[in-house]
């Protein structure tokens, strides 16, 4: 006989919150960290023979490499936290990305830095679902709208120190030049660490939220939802050999990949390992929750409708992610890239400023999606979500033909409407799946979108050059994406007002 779960105190909840949102702010700072060293980064790593076209080949298949990553992450470290419980899974993920992000410092060849980035990506991936599903058991429901909003706004926190460091990377690079001269470091060893805009100190500095780890094992509590079912015997029904099944999943994301990529095959050919390779990529990521749902429905823990509705909701889930994820990765995301085109003088830094405005944009936007869907619902939310993000994109890429300040409000607006859905899915993913598979079940659900935009931003590159190369049709093609949202969300329940499925 266990003992149901009691409320936790007021520190284990603040305790709890701070640890995912500083988690989650240095899992966005340092998703955004590749982007702004990659291309010097890469110059140093190919040399000055090489020419800009392996180089950006190189930058998108590590961007890619990354998103397929955080998706495998999603569900192997949200296994982790449904297995061995929140905090310990959440820990080990944290101590992933920053540790070999860390190690990206120290690469000598491009593919170095895939791989680095592969194994890191898989802690960010895993951090989401496991913070998402700790703060969501802890704090109380009427709490939840106002938490999820935060925990949505700290990555794009992360984003928009990313933003600032870009606009004063030059005056930051030579403070640290003589901080490290100043401590003994040789001349020698400081240049090579800064040379390129500073790509391997960044990197190394990466590895700091390693430290965050200590934090999480002395002060953050353990879930007591998941100590109830651990104690029941209900997380004995997972396996590591279910996790080959993700590793498939993974070979055939990396295919479709490489399929539409400048080094892939043609369209046709391109078309049908895509759709071959999402149906096994997503058997492998559906496999160990189908395993753990099978052992538990055979010793009578579960019964079989109860695992049909968990894998319906992981589909679901899925589907509404997806929705998100490519409108960003897709439209939004190029905002900072055209602003270059718009104005090439470097000097305006109106690459940094789009992506600052995003990100403010972005930071108000998740807030105010949580708390709206705290107080109307999540399906209606989520359907006006998808409405006014279509509006956002089309105010930025059809009412501007130059770089300005109605540039950079539209980009805030842009930013507040399509990053909205990061502030709505912390609130309604975890309500869609009982305890023993929530970390496993909303890391697939919310990660698995990853590979899709994935795919998503290669078919961007392809209507740029169906459009004569116009950024502002392009996105706006697929911008459409959003009106898949507003029909599917319907499919699913309605659960403002109801507790966390136990």
């Amino acid at each position: 006989m266990t003992q149901a779960p009691t409320s936790p105190n007021k520190r284990a909840q603040i305790m709890t919150l701070v640890a995912a949102f500083l988690g989650w702010l240095f899992d966005g700072f340092e998703m955004g960290l590749f982007p702004l060293i990659g291309q010097p980064a890469l110059k140093d790593l190919l040399g000055a023979s090489a020419s800009p076209d392996d180089a950006s080949k190189w930058f998108g298949a590590i961007i890619a490499v990354f998103l397929v990553g955080a998706a495998s992450g999603g569900v192997v470290f949200g296994w982790l936290g449904d297995k061995i419980g929140r905090v310990r899974a959440m820990s080990l993920s944290i101590f992933t990305y920053a540790i070999f992000t860390g190690l990206c410092g120290f690469a000598t060849e491009a593919w170095h830095v895939a791989a680095l980035r592969f194994i890191a990506s898989l802690g960010m991936g895993g951090e989401w679902s496991l913070g998402v599903a700790l703060v969501n058991e802890i704090w109380p429901g009427k709490s939840r709208a106002l938490i999820a909003g935060l925990i949505g706004a700290a990555a794009n926190i992360g984003y928009l120190l990313v933003a600032v460091l870009s606009m004063n990377l030059l005056a930051f690079m030579g403070d640290v030049r003589g901080l490290m001269l100043g401590v003994g470091l040789s001349e020698g060893s400081t240049e090579y660490l800064l040379r390129n805009s500073g790509w391997r100190f960044l990197m190394i500095s990466g590895a700091v939220p390693a430290l965050l780890v200590f934090f999480v094992r002395l002060f953050v509590p353990e879930s007591e939802k998941w100590q109830h079912e651990h104690d029941r015997g209900a997380t004995s029904h997972w396996a590591k050999v279910d996790l080959l099944g993700v590793l498939g999943g993974s070979a055939a994301a990396i295919a479709i990949i490489w399929a539409w990529s400048p080094m892939g095959v043609k369209p046709g050919l391109a078309t049908l390992v895509t759709i071959v390779g999402l149906g096994i990529a997503l058997l492998g990521y559906l496999y160990p929750v189908r395993q753990y749902l099978r052992r538990a429905e055979s010793s009578g823990s579960l019964s079989a409708a109860h695992g049909e509705a968990t894998v319906k909701m992981m589909l679901f889930g899925a589907g509404l992610a997806a929705v998100a994820l490519l409108g960003t990765w897709g439209s939004t995301q190029w905002a900072s890239r055209w602003a270059i085109e718009l104005e090439p003088d470097p000097s305006k830094h109106a690459k940094e400023w789009t992506l600052f405005w995003l990100s403010i944009g972005a930071i108000v936007g998740t807030m105010a999606a949580a708390l709206a869907a705290g107080r109307f619902g999540r399906r209606i939310t989520y359907a006006v979500l998808c409405i006014t993000s279509i509006g956002g994109s089309l105010l930025l890429y059809q009412t501007n033909d130059s770089y300005s300040a109605y540039f950079l409000f539209c980009a805030f607006v842009a930013g507040a409407f399509t990053a909205s859905f990061y502030g709505f899915f912390p609130l309604y993913l975890p309500e869609l799946f009982p305890t023993a598979v929530r970390a496993t079940g909303q890391g697939f659900a919310f990660n698995f979108g990853r590979i899709v935009a994935a795919i998503g931003g290669l078919q961007t590159a392809n209507l740029m050059g169906f459009f004569g190369g116009s950024f502002p049709n392009a996105a706006s093609v697929m911008a459409a994406i959003y009106l898949v949202g507003i029909c599917i969300v319907w499919i699913g329940p309605e659960t403002k007002g109801q507790p966390l499925p136990e």
